[in-house]
């Protein structure tokens, strides 16, 4: 094991190469970087929350006004199946958390429970339906939702809400947003960089449902705000040439069909405006309802809120349109943003908010430096001291595995925390102990007699299993803790995780290396370590 072959010293050359090229950039200014040549890295390490300053916010989802939606939902569905089968009804309504309707025609109960038990819901994963139809005294009928299903779309809501919310934070351009679910309910956001909490709460915060509905002219504005609404419809608040509209409650078609949405100008009046796509379904849709409605109106509704209220001058049927509005450029193009990353499926309510400067990012990048320094020039004094020219062999190799870790970091734009310099100092010790591990192996055989180059060779052979057994074990340790662990733990395993294979590297492989060169050369008669 102690010749140096051609592959190992290939592999040693490229290793420290490697660690060097990867780990300048972090120590040259960005205008040095953006001069380098283009084949040669130029990516920095990614820094933490904590290292690099940003904002930190905690939302929670309202799951209630989830099921509100899901109740008013059912309520138009049921509307719907019992005027497809011309079933005469009043009081349809929620009350008590469930929809309730009375069937006029007493004849008629049990066909409307059948149509509506045919026609509501969705078959669940477990078998059955979500929704139970029950008839009542009275000739009534209720509507409620299984307590299964109805918390299995809790669930989903806050599953949908942080992929959502990650794809709003990739549009702004922040690096390595830790997102992430707390308890049942709540998401936290760590935000890298972004030192405006504001700004990320108006992105984030914003439900952003964008719905076309018709607007019923015929209703009574009055009328409508005093609660006596014609049945299907709803009362919403305008823009700036009406402060309400009547519109029918179903949506014709959603936020969810759009495939494209951007921040444009007006071509005739130069005022900034939004320009979207459907989708191959919205399209269709869209131009089939602007085709039977021409000369009506209908509203763009985006969270409960009539932002433009055009009328259907032509059918559009190109699958393309434009909402205008009282927009600035910012806010023309943070909608786009918005729904480009698609709706929210229920709104968040701010539970949260922190802000880390710069200042203490700087501070804590100082402290961490300063922590690193000083436990490895530790390190190597002691190495040296306990063990002469291996232990410099030892420091040249742990040298090269600290490059290597913030190589392999900068390339994979890995975020590193404050725990994370935790991890990085803890990888510099495991590297030292596998060294210690094999010269005192190394030393006990000299003691027990081989020669010089038996005893490099058994004391490597032999050192090695302890060193895997006891690496492969800090690597499943810090997978666990990656795995399962939150935003500042992950930093911790990540750093750590890296750091066991680079140390078993650069221990074992490097210093033969070095000995080897050693020890062709001065061909000694005894070991500096007996």
């Amino acid at each position: 094991m102690i010749t140096v072959s051609r592959w190992r010293i290939i592999l040693v050359a490229l290793a420290a190469l490697y660690g060097f090229l990867f780990t300048l950039p972090n120590v040259l200014p960005a205008s040095v970087r953006d001069s380098l040549p283009g084949f040669l890295p130029k990516q920095t390490l990614n820094l933490g929350l904590d290292l690099q300053g940003g904002s930190y916010l905690l939302y929670e989802v309202d799951t209630d006004a989830l099921r509100t939606e899901l109740l008013t939902n059912l309520v138009e569905d049921s509307r719907t199946a019992l005027r497809g089968a011309e079933i005469d009804f009043t009081g349809l309504g929620v009350a008590n958390g469930e929809v309730n309707v009375r069937i006029n025609n007493p004849a008629q109960v049990e066909q409307a429970a059948k149509i509506l038990r045919e026609s509501l819901g969705t078959v669940m994963a477990s078998g059955g339906r979500d929704v139970v139809v029950s008839v009542a005294a009275d000739q009534r009928i209720r509507v409620s939702f299984v307590a299964q299903a109805l918390n299995a779309q809790a669930a989903k809501a806050v599953d949908q809400s942080i992929e959502v919310i990650r794809r709003r934070i990739d549009e702004l351009g922040t690096k390595e947003p830790d997102i992430r679910r707390q308890g049942s309910n709540r998401i936290s956001i760590a935000a890298p960089g972004e030192s405006d909490p504001k700004k990320l709460q108006a992105i984030v915060g914003q439900t952003a449902k964008l719905t076309f509905q018709m607007v019923d002219e015929t209703a009574d504005i009055a009328q409508a705000q005093q609660g006596r609404l014609p049945p299907g419809t709803m009362l919403v608040p305008g823009d700036d040439i009406q402060p309400f509209y009547v519109v029918k409650k179903r949506a014709e078609v959603t936020g969810e069909m759009l495939t494209d949405a951007q921040g444009s100008f007006d071509q005739q009046t130069g005022r900034p405006v939004v320009t979207f796509r459907f989708n191959s379904i919205g399209a269709k849709r869209f131009g089939a309802v602007t085709t039977a409605s021409v000369g009506k109106r209908f509203a763009i509704v985006l969270d409960n809120k009539v932002i433009s209220a055009p009328n259907i001058i032509n059918p559009i049927t190109g699958g393309n349109g434009q909402i205008s509005g009282n927009f600035t450029t910012e806010s023309a193009n943070n909608l786009a943003i918005l729904l480009r990353a698609g709706a929210l499926p229920a709104p968040l309510t701010i539970q949260e908010q922190q802000t880390v400067s710069a200042e203490l990012g700087a501070d804590a990048i100082r402290a961490g430096a300063i922590s690193l320094m000083i436990g490895g020039v530790a390190i190597i004094i002691f190495i040296v001291l306990a063990y002469g020219l291996f232990g410099v062999f030892a420091a040249v190799a742990l040298i090269v595995n600290v490059l290597l870790i913030l190589g392999i970091m900068s390339m994979t734009q890995a975020t590193l925390t404050f725990p994370g310099i935790a991890g990085l100092i803890l990888t510099l010790a495991v590297a030292v102990d596998a060294n210690v591990l094999i010269y005192e192996r190394v030393r006990d055989e000299a003691h027990a007699g081989r020669t010089p180059i038996m005893a490099l060779e058994h004391g490597y052979s032999r050192a090695l299993v302890s060193i895997l057994d006891a690496n492969i074990t800090s690597a499943i340790s810090a997978i666990i803790m990656f795995q399962f662990g939150s935003g500042p733990i992950r930093g911790f395993a990540w750093t750590l995780l890296i750091g066991v294979v680079t140390s078993v590297f650069t221990a074992v492989v490097i210093t033969q290396v070095l000995i080897g060169f050693w020890f062709r050369a001065t061909k000694p008669k005894s070991l500096p370590i007996e």
